[in-house]
C-alpha cells in the first residue's frame, strides 16, 4: 500500500484527500457505523487487561447500548495508580509513547497518557487533513509543494503538540528548525532559530501555538526595521525580504507584519485562544488560522474545514458522548451522580461536556473530558457535509460561578481583555467573597499601556456584558458589579517564571492558571517588588 508521502509523490490528489479528508464526506450513518465497529473492537482489547477490568468491573458490554448502561463514567482519577507510572502491563495495547500535559496543584505534576502505533498510525492522515484544509479552496485542492517550509512553533514532546511534527509524513516538508533538532533545543530557543531561518530561506506554512503566532506578529510590529543590519549583510536574502516588506509596509502606512514578509499557503493554530485571536492573526499574517481540538488525551477530536467555521468531528480515533450541560453541572455538584448521555446522532445544537473512549488499544474508557463544546449546527451547508459542527467553549473547571447567576469562563475573560484592547504581560483570575461575590482579576499592563485601572475595569466590565449575557442580567437584574481587576506591578509575571524556573518547573508550569489559582500564587503576585520601590498592587472596582 503506497504512502501518503508516494501518493503525494505521484499527484494522486483525488486519492490523497479521500485517504486524508474522506471522513467529511461520510453520512451520519456512516460516522455511527465506523464508531460502533471500532468500539467493539476496543472492547475485546478492554476485557483482557488489567485496566479495562479495573473500570468495567464485572460488566461484559457486547453492545454501544449495555456499554452505556453498565459502564460508569470515569476521570483521570481513576487512571492516575495506572498512567502516573508509566505501566504498560496493564494496557489494552503496549504504547510505542507517552504524552504529558499539567497535572492537578498538589497532587501530581502532570497527566501522562499513551499513545499506540495504531493510534500514530490513525494520526497521521488526519495531520495531512490539517495541512489539505488550511491551504485549499475546495475539494480535491493541493496547494503546497514538496520540500515546503514549515515553522514548527508547537511545544515539544512529550507535549502532545509535539507529536503533531512526529505524526506528518516523513520527507514532504522542510521543518524550521528540523524536528530532530527542534526537540533538543529549549523551547524559547527554538522559536527564534526558526524565526530566523524562516526570515532567510523563505515561509510557506506556519504550525504553532496561536500565542506563538501572535507573538511573532507583535516582534515584527515593534522592530519595524531595526534589525541588525551587520546581522543581515551575511544574510543576502533575509535582507531582501525584509527590505521587501519594508517597503510594503511603508506603502500600506503601517508598522511591519509577517505578510509583508512571507505569503503563506496554510497556518495551523492550536490553543484555548485560537479564537481569541482569530482576526489578529488574520490582520497579522494575512490569512486566517486553522483550528482544531484536541487534548493530551485524545489528540484529535474534530477540525475546521476550509470554511474556517465550526470544526468538523472525526469518527476514527475516539467513540464520542456528550453530557448535555444541565446534566454535567448535576454531576459537578454531586461528584458521584452519574448523568446520561447521548450520541453523534441524537444531538441538537446546545453546550456539552464531551467524554470519550479511545480506540485502536488507548486506555481511556467513558472519559469526562471536562471539555465544554457547543454543537453549533447539524450539518455545515455550505460545504454539504452532514456531520455536526462544534466550537470549543471552555474546560469545566476553568469557570467561576457568580452568585449562582452565571459562570464566567476564562475564555470569556480572555476575549474581554482582548477586546478592550488591553496589552498585557499576563492575568489571573479567581472568585472571592467580602460580603458579595467578586470575580477578581489580577492583571499586568505591558510597559506604554496608558489607560489607568479605572479605566481598565469599567473596559473589561463592559466587555463582559456583551459577551455574557447572564453577567450583564446580573447588573441589570441586581444593581450587582461583581468586577473587581489589581493592577500588578511590571515584572510580576516574570519574577513568577523565574521563581519557577529556578525550582525547576516544566514548561507548562512557568505561567499562573488563569483561572483559580492557589493562594499561594495570589500571595506571590501580591507581594512587594523588589528593587522597584516597594511597589504595591492597585486595586479597583467598577
Amino acid at each position: 500500500m503506497a504512502t501518503l508521502s508516494e501518493i503525494f509523490q505521484q499527484g494522486s490528489n483525488k486519492e490523497l484527500w479521500q485517504k486524508c479528508c474522506g471522513f467529511i464526506d461520510l453520512s451520519m450513518q456512516e460516522f455511527m457505523n465506523i464508531q460502533e465497529r471500532l468500539l467493539k473492537e476496543q472492547l475485546v482489547l478492554l476485557k483482557k487487561c488489567e485496566l479495562g477490568r479495573s473500570i468495567m468491573g464485572k460488566a461484559s458490554p457486547a453492545t454501544i447500548a449495555e456499554f452505556r448502561d453498565t459502564v460508569p463514567l470515569t476521570t483521570y482519577e481513576d487512571y492516575a495508580p495506572y498512567l502516573l507510572k508509566r505501566r504498560m502491563d496493564v494496557l489494552p495495547k503496549k504504547p510505542i509513547m507517552w504524552q504529558y500535559t499539567s497535572g492537578k496543584y498538589g497532587e501530581y505534576a502532570h497527566r501522562w497518557a499513551p499513545v499506540t502505533s495504531r493510534q500514530l498510525e490513525e494520526i497521521e492522515p488526519l495531520i495531512m487533513a490539517l495541512v489539505l484544509f488550511s491551504s485549499c479552496k475546495q475539494r480535491n485542492d493541493v496547494t503546497f509543494k514538496l520540500n515546503d517550509n514549515v515553522f514548527y512553533g508547537m511545544a515539544p514532546p512529550p507535549y502532545a503538540t509535539g507529536s503533531i511534527a512526529r505524526a506528518m509524513p516523513a520527507g514532504l516538508f522542510n521543518f524550521l528548525p528540523p524536528i530532530h533538532q527542534a526537540e533538543e533545543t529549549p523551547f524559547e530557543e527554538r522559536i527564534q532559530q526558526g524565526f530566523n531561518m524562516a526570515l532567510s530561506e523563505g515561509l510557506d506554512m506556519c504550525l504553532a501555538l496561536s500565542s506563538i503566532t501572535v507573538a511573532i506578529g507583535e516582534r515584527f510590529s515593534k522592530r519595524n526595521g531595526t534589525t541588525n543590519l551587520k546581522t543581515l549583510i551575511k544574510q543576502p536574502k533575509a535582507m531582501a525580504r525584509l527590505l521587501k516588506g519594508l517597503v510594503k509596509s511603508k506603502l500600506a502606512g503601517r508598522s511591519l507584519l509577517p505578510k509583508d514578509i512571507w505569503s503563506l499557503k496554510g497556518l495551523i493554530t492550536f490553543g484555548i485562544d485560537s479564537s481569541i485571536y482569530r482576526e489578529k492573526i488574520r490582520e497579522m499574517w494575512g490569512r486566517y488560522p486553522l483550528d482544531f481540538h484536541g487534548c493530551t488525551e485524545a489528540p484529535l477530536i474534530a477540525m475546521q474545514t476550509w470554511d474556517y467555521q465550526g470544526m468538523t468531528f472525526i469518527p476514527q480515533l475516539n467513540f464520542l458522548e456528550f453530557i448535555p450541560e444541565r446534566e454535567s453541572l448535576k454531576c459537578r455538584n454531586n461528584p458521584s451522580y452519574q448523568p446520561p448521555t447521548l450520541l453523534m446522532d441524537e444531538l441538537v445544537p446546545g453546550n456539552y461536556e464531551l467524554v470519550i473512549t479511545s480506540f485502536h488499544g488507548g486506555p481511556f474508557i467513558r472519559y469526562k473530558l471536562g471539555h465544554l463544546v457547543k454543537i453549533t449546527a447539524l450539518r455545515n451547508e455550505e460545504l454539504n457535509i452532514n456531520i455536526p459542527q462544534m466550537t470549543f467553549l471552555t474546560r469545566v473547571d476553568d469557570q467561576i460561578d457568580i452568585a449562582g447567576f452565571t459562570r464566567i469562563s476564562e475564555k470569556a475573560i480572555w476575549q474581554a481583555i482582548e477586546n478592550a484592547g488591553l496589552a498585557n504581560q499576563g492575568w489571573t483570575a479567581c472568585k472571592e467573597s467580602n460580603g458579595l461575590p467578586a470575580l477578581h482579576l489580577y492583571i499586568e499592563p505591558k510597559e506604554g499601556e496608558n489607560s489607568t485601572l479605572a479605566q481598565m475595569t469599567n473596559r473589561i466590565h463592559e466587555e463582559l456584558k456583551k459577551l455574557d449575557t447572564p453577567y450583564a442580567e446580573l447588573e441589570s437584574f441586581t444593581g450587582l458589579k461583581p468586577l473587581v481587576v489589581t493592577q500588578l506591578p511590571h515584572n510580576t509575571f516574570q519574577l513568577y517564571k523565574q521563581k519557577q524556573q529556578e525550582l525547576g518547573a516544566d514548561m507548562s508550569q512557568l505561567k499562573p492558571p488563569h483561572i483559580n489559582p492557589s493562594e499561594e500564587i495570589v500571595a506571590f503576585l501580591l507581594a512587594p517588588v523588589i528593587g522597584d520601590k516597594g511597589s504595591v498592587p492597585e486595586m479597583a472596582t467598577v
